[in-house]
């Protein structure tokens, strides 16, 4: 078996083609369903957001199955592959694995660090297993880049540091004011910027809004999304000694508001702090207003160098996660190699309780006097001898699992213990069971949905 991913992001693919190639929520089910039936995938899980769309898969033949996955988007996108595959990135096997780390915790984001991606991760997992899309491999897997991404997010500063402008102000509002709780905040200009600055604000306390705009109807737009008051110009300079923190963005040639208006409105404050942010470029804030006492005036650059330095810091607790992902890897490594002595083991325990059970009955014909509690105590005891026989070796062949002659290893367990049979025996009862479960599979469907042709009743019960 061997894992895949076939996806593209931001990195390799412009917006207007990731748009493209979004799954609607609704439609996520049909789509998990029908590449699950595509030819020789065994397991999916198919992760999308506004910035990648990835479909993993557990595959028998990756060279061929990462052909059929670009078929299947084809089909389901209505899309020529000649139009999408040179965005397309394939990953296998460790590598794909690495990517699905990478990407749990934060790592491949846009935003590094970004916790968002874990959610949509978890999300992504838990409908394919809601809709029997997984098996041994993605239910560990998965399991395992959640629990590490909650580990690394947990045990890291890595989301810690502001590393966008507006969650940038909101970090030097608290240090200027702690928290913003009763605090009024004017919004110069309807700048994208400002507006979501003021959104960070206003969800970290902030309980009143002034919204200025030389088009007081988009004054008035804007306002409502706070449930604020829409002002003038000239109003809102009127107003300045009770704004604690001015957010501007006007796009406007020269300065809109100047020093001897900030000096004015900070006598009537009686020494209460103001915070000023100038977003725009060029500045709507004349630079002398950072001389009046208790003003603090930042520009864009001065946000923009609080970003890069923080984007440093996060760059630098990545560099721990990395470390926990390679370590996961490791334990991923020996993880799947104890998967093939795993029948090894049953055909252990299986021959084990088949003697016990013989010599239990044996026990029982040639002392017909023994009382049923008196069976049930030596049957209790030579179980737990059979058990404590067991152990040493199943510990040792799973360890030998891990090393470089673990074929040889697991060779030598089958013939010490004499399991050919046994496993022979084990693998005719799993075919039987899988067969007998397709043909009951396949009289269900031929009595419910009688109209089928036996063509399509193959692809169902495939």
């Amino acid at each position: 078996m061997h894992i895949i991913v076939v996806g593209l992001n931001y990195r390799t693919a412009p917006v207007e083609v990731r748009e493209r190639f979004t799954f609607a929520e609704r439609d996520l089910p049909d789509a998990l369903k029908q590449l699950k039936q595509t030819k020789s995938i065994m397991e999916c899980v198919i992760v999308g957001t506004c910035n990648r769309t990835e479909l993993y898969a557990v595959v028998d033949r990756p060279t061929l199955c990462g052909h059929y996955i670009r078929s299947f988007m084809e089909k389901w996108f209505n899309t020529p592959r000649q139009q999408f595959t040179s965005d397309l990135y394939m990953y296998e096997d460790e590598k794909a694995i690495d990517h699905l780390f990478r990407v749990t915790c934060g790592l491949d984001s846009m935003v590094i660090g970004e916790t968002q991606i874990l959610g949509q991760v978890k999300d992504a997992f838990a409908l394919a297993q809601e809709h029997k899309t997984t098996g041994t491999l993605f239910n560990s897997i998965f399991k395992q880049a959640v629990t590490l991404a909650k580990k690394a997010h947990s045990d890291t500063a890595i989301g810690e540091a502001a590393v966008s402008v507006s969650y940038a102000a909101v970090e030097l509002g608290k240090r200027i004011f702690g928290q913003f709780g009763g605090k009024t905040i004017m919004i110069v200009g309807a700048g994208k910027m400002s507006e979501l600055t003021a959104k960070h604000l206003y969800a970290n306390g902030a309980s009143r809004v002034f919204v200025v705009n030389r088009t007081y109807d988009r004054a008035v737009q804007l306002a409502d999304k706070f449930n604020g008051t829409p002002l003038s110009m000239t109003d809102a300079i009127s107003r300045l000694h009770e704004t604690d923190i001015v957010i501007s963005s006007t796009g406007s040639d020269g300065y809109v508001i100047m020093r001897e208006q900030v000096a004015a409105a900070m006598q009537k404050r009686k020494s209460r702090p103001l915070f000023m942010i100038d977003i725009a470029v060029p500045r709507d804030l004349d630079p002398a207003i950072a001389s009046v006492e208790n003003v603090f005036l930042y520009d864009i650059d001065d946000l923009e160098g609080i970003v890069e330095s923080n984007m440093e810091q996060r760059r630098q607790e990545a560099a721990k996660i990395e470390v926990l992902i390679q370590a996961e890897l490791d334990a991923y490594r020996t993880w799947y190699k104890t998967l093939g002595v795993a029948p090894l083991i049953r055909a252990l325990q299986t021959k084990a309780a088949d003697i016990h059970a013989e010599t239990m009955d044996s026990l029982a014909n040639k002392l017909p006097d023994l009382g049923e509690r008196e069976l049930k105590i030596i049957q209790k005891l030579t179980k737990s001898i059979v058990n404590q026989m067991m152990h040493d070796p199943i510990l040792r062949i799973k360890e030998m699992a891990g090393e470089k002659k673990a074929d040889e290893a697991m060779d030598m367990f089958v013939k010490l213990f004499a399991l050919e049979d046994t496993l022979e025996q084990t693998e005719n009862k799993a075919k039987q069971q899988q067969a007998a479960v397709q043909s009951e599979i396949k009289a269900a469907a031929k009595d419910m949905l009688p109209s089928l042709g036996t063509g399509a009743i193959a692809a169902i019960t495939r």
